[in-house]
């Protein structure tokens, strides 16, 4: 089978060339396989209906085999000069045709360095996606984190609506000083615990 890939032939008839003869030897190798048992098939009973017959039915088989591998041999070489009929002269697409979707080439062409220049372009231009891809999704992040910071801000600014209720239900009109009260007895408290513990230590000491 031919080793020149064909891509252009490929792309206008939607399969290799050669996948096609390929094909077409295997479908012409099983039916001449087929042939021969059928042929063989036919000798057997012919054999069978002759009286006094010595030819057996592995001979038939040997016989048989011997002619298959000539009868490969010669269809081998026949399928050989079909191929390259097909590959270089039906399958082939010459150099001086176009396909439809190239066209385009032919009526913008470019030079060497123009296309290259094109190439630099659509690296800097992948290059300045990825970039803006990373800032959106570095974006994306920090307004999931800003939205979680909302949402913990709002349950804070709920407790805090809450505590005034409860303060003003207790007599307390300004929730602010009864904080600041709050914080002021807490640090009262935290010294009186510190001092307690000194003294329990002194004890222990003596």
């Amino acid at each position: 089978m031919s080793v020149n890939p064909m891509t252009y032939e490929a792309q206008f008839f939607g399969f290799t060339p050669q996948t096609c003869m390929l094909r077409i030897y295997i479908a012409f190798q099983d039916y001449l396989f087929e042939v021969m048992q059928a042929v063989e098939q036919v000798i057997l009973k012919k054999l069978e209906s002759l009286p006094g017959c010595d030819i057996s039915p592995v001979q038939i088989r040997k016989c048989t085999e011997q002619f298959l591998c000539i009868m490969k041999g010669r269809f081998d070489n026949l399928f050989g000069k079909m191929e390259k009929l097909f590959l270089q002269m039906i399958l082939h697409i010459p150099p001086n045709i176009l396909l439809p979707e190239d066209k385009s080439q032919e009526m913008h062409p470019c030079s060497e360095e123009e296309f290259q220049l094109l190439q630099k372009e659509i690296e800097q231009l992948q290059g300045k996606y990825k970039a803006e891809l990373c800032t959106k999704q570095a974006l994306l992040a920090e307004l999931e984190e800003q939205k979680i910071t909302q949402a913990k801000l709002r349950q804070t600014l709920a407790l805090f609506d809450e505590l005034e209720n409860i303060g003003r239900d207790h007599g307390t009109s300004d929730f602010r000083e009864s904080l600041v009260f709050l914080a002021q007895n807490s640090r009262k408290l935290q010294n009186i615990r510190d001092n307690v513990e000194m003294e329990g230590k002194k004890l222990k000491i003596s």
